[in-house]
């Protein structure tokens, strides 16, 4: 059983200051060490077919081939499972691996066999419920896939080369939206599809670039 938020978010917010501390100190090789590490973040459709997906280990999966291979046995693994109202968590491959389910999709965070599952059920939960605010609360592929450039916003604002940056899911999405606020208006004066319509234009921009 996974303990509930409160006391996640503590958890989380503990080992994100340590970090911060280690970053101040590139010789603190310890507080480095203590600092959670993701591994890849899978949204699966119910057959097991990508999504969108975030890998930050290649050295664990160094060809396509091989990140195809691991989805694959993921989801053969978890599939048969009910982890539609509390995540769950399985040891897999030597990885960790939390994951939670909704509608067709399947949400997947993985970190080492020795990661801290406090940490990685956070993550797997703040994309979970920014992905529910950025689709307004329909959930499913359809509406993933049509909304796909704004999940790889919402991939990249949570974690940075395997780093947890943020797990809060309101911020999460703000910040997504954010992309699109004109010199410095605030959220709250944008309408959500002006917000996220822009956002859309500036990760546009950003792969042109």
């Amino acid at each position: 059983m996974i303990p509930g938020n409160h006391l996640r978010k503590l958890v989380v917010e503990h080992i994100q200051y340590n970090c911060a501390l280690a970053m101040l100190d590139v010789h603190d090789k310890h507080g480095w060490e203590s600092c959670p590490s993701i591994k890849n973040i899978l949204l699966l459709d119910s057959e097991g077919k990508r999504v969108a997906v975030k890998y930050y280990s290649e050295e664990d999966w160094p060809t396509n081939a091989a990140k195809e291979s691991f989805e694959k046995a993921v989801f053969t693994k978890t599939q048969k499972t009910n982890a539609r109202t509390e995540a769950e968590i399985a040891m897999f491959e030597g990885t960790i691996v939390v994951y939670k389910f909704v509608q067709d999709l399947h949400f997947f965070v993985t970190g080492g066999e020795n990661e801290n599952e406090l940490i990685l059920a956070t993550v797997l939960q703040g994309f979970f419920d920014a992905v529910g605010i950025l689709l307004r609360g329909n959930v499913d592929k359809k509406e993933a896939l049509e909304n796909l450039d704004l999940i790889l916003l919402c991939l990249d604002e949570i974690v940075d080369g395997g780093i947890v940056l943020e797990t809060d899911s309101n911020v999460i999405a703000s910040k997504v939206a954010s992309h699109s606020i004109d010199a410095g208006a605030p959220l709250s004066e944008q309408t959500i599809s002006q917000a996220l319509a822009t956002a859309r234009e500036h990760l546009a921009r950003s792969l042109l670039k």
